[in-house]
């Protein structure tokens, strides 16, 4: 759904994505956020393996032979003079984040609700800041990603980073 209602940013917590993790337990990946502000805390958001390697290769500006989605989606806003102004992690329900995009066009800002591993991935292609609401913040779990990390190591699974 779009509307054109921004949020302001002063109530956010800005992130940057720090890296990507794999989870072998579940085949999914973990995004691993941190505090712009270099708060110690890191924000995890679990995503499936092709979101997860699409979030992995905006970190590692990896070059694809032909655009991945994300990469046409950038496309089609640089063609329309669409800029992506920032993405919001808004919500968090049974353990499923809610993201939105905000986007920009001559002076006149919209939104649309996004899966987080999309939002995440377009906010890399276009340099967006990433953003989590205060309450979002709060009510994050499992965010112990040294625990996570040492179980995956002593099941021999290891972890890839970027």
């Amino acid at each position: 759904m779009a509307t054109d209602t921004p949020q302001k940013t002063d109530s956010l917590i800005e992130l940057t994505v720090n890296r990507v993790v794999d989870d072998a337990n579940t085949d999914t990946r973990i995004v691993v956020l941190t505090r712009a502000d270099g708060g110690p805390e890191p924000f995890m958001i679990w995503v499936g393996a092709p979101e997860g390697e699409s979030i992995r290769r905006a970190l590692e500006t990896a070059v694809t032979p032909r655009p991945m989605s994300h990469d046409l989606i950038k496309s089609f806003g640089e063609h329309f003079g669409i800029t992506t102004a920032r993405v919001v992690l808004t919500d968090v329900k049974s353990s499923t984040y809610y993201a939105t995009v905000y986007l920009e066009n001559k002076g006149v800002v919209r939104t649309i609700d996004a899966r987080p591993s999309d939002a995440i991935a377009l906010a890399l292609r276009t340099h967006a800041p990433i953003y989590v609401t205060q309450d979002v913040w709060k009510r994050r779990s499992g965010q112990n990603l040294d625990a996570w990390l040492a179980k995956l190591e002593t099941k021999n699974f290891g972890a890839q980073e970027v």
